[in-house]
């Protein structure tokens, strides 16, 4: 399964073998293993909890900062009520790699419902 977007990639190819999903924004690209992948999953939809609590109360041009931390993951959002970036940090628990990602407005979102729908669509 592949999104592929101006700026941004999702990828999803089992016959990679460990490292099975790839997010790409921009210049950049990570690979994922499928647990890695799950746990993103999982954060971003209570990042998107979070955010959805709150968004009635917000005026358009109100700024809002969240941040998440669910090892191995730490998650940041930050922007307006409806446009918003994502800023991530990944710590390896068994120390094999680390690396940060940025998704800026507008690909936060469309990146955030891409991973939403190509998870639940595995079930």
């Amino acid at each position: 399964m592949v999104k592929d977007q101006k700026r941004w990639r999702l990828l999803r190819d089992f016959k990679k073998g460990k490292f099975c999903f790839l997010i790409g924004v921009d210049n950049w690209s990570i690979e994922l293993q499928k647990s890695e992948f799950y746990s993103l999953y999982l954060l971003l939809l209570r990042i998107n909890e979070q955010q959805a609590a709150i968004q009635d109360e917000l005026m358009d041009e109100e700024f809002i900062s969240l941040e998440l931390e669910q090892l191995p993951w730490y998650i940041h959002l930050d922007g307006k009520k409806n446009e918003w970036s994502l800023r991530f940090v990944f710590e390896s628990q068994d120390q094999t790699r680390s690396f940060e990602m940025y998704w800026p407005i507008p690909i936060a979102q469309n990146l955030f419902y891409e991973i939403k729908n190509m998870w639940e669509s595995m079930d």
